[in-house]
């Protein structure tokens, strides 16, 4: 199933623009998102062509089957109760029978986990951005040998500087396991290697093998030598090192490079369209709480660009998210909203819809 397929045999049911243009939030630059309904012919919905979605290749449009439709409503899903409630001028096109499915029929204390909750992840997306911009991670991947030092008189020093000291090599060093002690290892070296121009005598192993490794190696050490040294592997930092790593660099692959331009261009270390969304939602949890409604078009359109614009710091914006987050209990717990939709109601509903579009179709 295509959207030129969904077209071509007026399968569609309710086509809208979404997004910023929507909410009245958008820019000269911003992109048209269309967001819509359709109904599967009867054949496919019981055989076995059953299609969920169907979008473009960039998600800018994107349409719901019936009963996706209806289950993501009865879930509280933001995206569809806001396509549900959409602007009158933002409504390119809706059958008749879209006129059954009211918003009251769905709004419920699901909403706080929805829309509040969503917001909570931003506000933690939008921490682990702001670290990522301001603590960027080198380029160059830090092996085991970075995090292991090397006992020296009554302290340490990092393993790389104890080897550069005496003119040692890692590949020629030798460690073995001590009882009782975690992560630390005696030291020990193969002369013979250097004297020989690299011809290994003691078949040590090196404080590691290859570039990649994950530990320090092992080594077997003859009956008698005595230690260099004893060297500590933080394991713990490096594992943690390694995940942090693998994080930024996926993040620098995967982000929007002009969203992230923008972000630098503002001075403020974080993304401004994140945070703006972010107050949006918490206001829409707000007013879906006390009003029973959902309203798509923000009132409150300035304050909104202005955090796009980047006209806060990020701290004035976190203790405004959070000051919202912290008030939400309260108003949920006093909402006349029901804890969720009424299944059986919503379920009867999506039946007689089918029925009314496959009789017509037959007819």
């Amino acid at each position: 199933m295509t959207i030129d397929a969904l077209k071509a045999r007026n399968l569609i049911l309710l086509e809208c623009i979404s997004g910023s243009k929507a909410y009245g939030t958008d820019l000269p630059t911003s992109d048209t998102d269309i967001k819509g309904v359709f109904v599967l012919p009867e054949e496919d919905y019981y055989g076995l062509g059953y299609t969920e979605q169907v979008s473009d290749a960039s998600n800018d449009v994107v349409y719901y089957e019936l009963g996706r439709f209806i289950e993501l409503l009865y879930r509280n899903n933001p995206n569809l109760l806001e396509l549900l409630a959409s602007p009158a001028d933002c409504v390119r096109y809706r059958h008749p029978v879209m006129d059954r499915v009211r918003p009251e029929l769905f709004l419920s204390k699901l909403c706080q986990d929805t829309f509040a909750g969503y917001a909570l992840t931003q506000v933690r997306k939008a921490r682990g951005l702001n670290k990522k911009i301001l603590n960027p991670v080198e380029p160059r991947r830090k092996d085991v040998l970075d995090f292991c030092h090397v006992t020296v008189g009554g302290g340490s020093v990092p393993a790389r500087d104890w080897l550069e000291a005496r003119g040692r090599r890692q590949e020629y060093c030798g460690l073995v396991n001590l009882a009782h002690l975690k992560n630390v290892y005696a030291l020990y070296y193969d002369e013979m290697a250097d004297a020989t121009d690299g011809q290994r005598r003691q078949g040590f192993h090196g404080i590691f093998r290859k570039a990649d490794s994950n530990d320090v190696a092992l080594s077997s050490v003859p009956k008698g030598s005595m230690p260099e040294g004893y060297l500590y592997f933080n394991r713990e930092g490096y594992s943690s090192y390694c995940k942090e790593y693998k994080e930024y660099w996926d993040w620098v692959a995967l982000r929007n490079e002009e969203r992230y331009r923008n972000t630098l261009q503002h001075g403020k270390n974080y993304d401004a369209k994140n945070m703006m969304h972010t107050l949006r939602l918490l206001d829409m949890a707000a007013e879906i709480a006390t009003e029973g409604r959902v309203i798509v078009r923000r009132p409150n359109r300035d304050f909104l660009l202005s955090v796009r614009r980047g006209d806060f710091s990020y701290e004035e914006l976190l203790e405004i998210a959070e000051a919202r987050i912290a008030g939400m209990d309260d108003l949920y717990r006093n909402s006349p909203l029901p804890a969720t939709p009424d299944y059986q109601a919503v379920n009867q509903l999506l039946v007689e819809m089918r029925q009314e579009l496959y009789q017509d179709s037959r007819d």
